[in-house]
C-alpha cells in the first residue's frame, strides 16, 4: 500500500478514539451527579473513580498507543454506575406532593 492510504487509515483511527474519548468524557462528566448521590452504592462510586485513575496512569495492560483497555474500564464502570443509580432509583423525577385536602376526616368524628 502507499504511503499517503496508510496516513488515511491512521488519521481515521485516531479521529475514532478521539471521538470516543469525547463521548466517555461528557459521561464522566454527567456521571458525577450520580456519584454524589447517596443512594448510590460505594463499590460503584469507587469502581468509578478506579477507573479514572486507571485512565490517567502510566501502567496499561495494552501499550499506550491503544486506548481500548483505558476505554473499556471507563465503560464498564460507567455502565455499573448507571446501573446501580438506575436500581437505586437516582435521577427520576420525584411526584409532586398532593395537595392535602381541609377538613377531611378529621372533622366528621364528632367529638366537637
Amino acid at each position: 500500500m502507499d504511503t499517503s492510504v496508510w496516513l488515511i487509515i491512521g488519521a481515521l483511527a485516531l479521529l475514532l478514539m478521539a471521538g470516543a474519548a469525547a463521548v466517555l468524557l461528557v459521561r464522566v462528566v454527567r456521571a458525577r451527579k450520580l456519584l454524589i448521590d447517596a443512594g448510590i452504592p460505594l463499590r460503584n462510586k469507587a469502581l468509578v473513580w478506579a477507573s479514572v485513575i486507571y485512565t490517567v496512569s502510566p501502567v496499561d495492560l495494552l501499550p499506550d498507543p491503544v486506548y481500548l483497555d483505558d476505554i473499556g474500564f471507563l465503560l464498564l464502570a460507567l455502565r455499573s454506575l448507571h446501573a446501580a443509580a438506575h436500581a437505586a432509583g437516582a435521577g427520576r423525577r420525584r411526584p409532586a406532593a398532593t395537595p392535602v385536602e381541609s377538613g377531611g376526616n378529621l372533622s366528621a368524628s364528632g367529638s366537637n
